[in-house]
């Protein structure tokens, strides 16, 4: 199977499941034409596009020098990201005219059945972005993954997922806390969903014997074992980057952390290395959702940046730190810096089928890690 078709298996085929359950509309233009959108968008006011990462700064300017539009790219976290959008739509004040957002759960939940953003695919793109990601629209899939200090360790120390809940990781793991990140506990209940099997069977490969749990499933088992076993939360990925991979440590934590950080090996000196073997899964995946503004003032614009984003050229900067484009003729640049497409078929991808789920059982993961977590 071809890295292309591999990608777009691990990165979530049950997306479209929700999409035909909220039958949100995506407006798709059969007849495109870029050079008329791009002379509409020229008469429009110069447009803001929200992203949690800094890269869309760039990535603006990219835009604007290509196409002679203004725009101008703002790092806001997810969850800003949502209280603005609301924000500004109920007060008739769009200042965020484009929404690139990894809360996808979040978005189906609130934003797009109350129409404050819609989904845009140009008709270009009907043929290069799989059904599962056309509705809503998903830009790219992002990926969250064990990694360990290589300069402390000739390979990955950790063999199985159960391990981190012995005594010899107790407060030597790190990872976002998922009381400040919705993508953690939308994965905690993706594995109860999803892979609650998966997390049994990791269990008895690693202790060799049937879990037996008074908790409701295997991986609130496994969630509990995990937060009682002192881990380090940080308030980003940043921390653990630097918790895990920086030179010069003789007892380095191992952590989970976005693979975008594995740019800091050159930038900072850092030794993150990816764990490529780790039973069941190396990582996780959530998807970003590219949206816009139902009140925006320069629609046009808008749609052209939708258009840029969905681009080899307009996605390249976010692909360098790991992020999985959802249009399959992009290839991932061979000096992608965490090696991630290596091990993309051992990825958990994020299933949308019970996306609203993870939205609403969210305080109940909060409460749960919040009841369980030690130091």
């Amino acid at each position: 199977m071809s890295k292309g078709k591999n990608r777009v298996m691990i990165m979530g085929a049950a997306f479209a499941a929700l999409a035909a359950a909220l039958a949100v509309e995506a407006n798709a233009e059969e007849a495109f034409d870029l050079n008329a959108l791009v002379e509409a968008a020229k008469k429009e006011k110069p447009i803001n596009v929200y992203d949690s990462t800094g890269k869309i700064v760039e990535m603006a300017e990219a835009f604007t020098a290509k196409y002679g539009v203004k725009a101008t790219g703002v790092k806001v976290s997810a969850n800003s990201q949502l209280e603005m959008i609301i924000r500004e739509a109920q007060a008739g004040n769009v200042q965020g005219d484009v929404a690139l957002i990894t809360d996808a759960p979040a978005a189906l939940a609130q934003l797009l059945p109350q129409g404050f953003v819609e989904s845009y695919l140009p008709g270009d793109m009907k043929e290069k972005i799989p059904a599962a990601f056309q509705n809503p629209l998903a830009i790219s899939t992002n990926a969250n993954v064990w990694a360990y200090n290589t300069e402390a360790y000739d390979k990955c120390p950790v063999g199985n997922i159960w391990e981190l809940t012995e005594a010899k990781w107790k407060g030597k793991i790190a990872l976002v806390d998922p009381l400040t990140k919705s993508t953690y506990t939308d994965w905690f209940n993706q594995l109860e969903k999803h892979a609650d099997n998966a997390v049994k069977e990791a269990y008895k490969v690693h202790f060799g014997k049937d879990l037996e749990t008074a908790e409701k499933s295997a991986a609130a088992a496994w969630i509990k074992a995990l937060a009682k076993n002192g881990p380090l939360v940080t308030d980003g990925d940043d921390p653990v980057a630097e918790a895990v991979g920086a030179a010069g440590q003789k007892e380095p934590f191992f952590g989970l952390l976005s693979s975008a950080k594995f740019r800091d090996n050159e930038g900072k000196g850092y030794k993150l290395g990816l764990c490529t073997e780790l039973t069941p899964w190396v990582g996780w995946t959530y998807t970003k959702l590219g949206l816009i503004a139902s009140k925006s003032a320069s629609p046009n614009a808008a749609k052209l940046f939708i258009h840029y984003v969905l681009t080899e050229e307009g996605i390249a900067p976010q692909m360098k730190d790991g992020k999985l484009p959802t249009n399959v003729d992009i290839k991932m640049p061979q000096d992608e810096p965490s090696g991630i497409m290596e091990v993309a078929d051992r990825l958990f991808p994020y299933d949308a089928a019970t996306g609203l789920d993870d939205f609403d059982r969210r305080e109940e993961w909060q409460d749960f890690w919040r009841m369980n977590y030690s130091k």
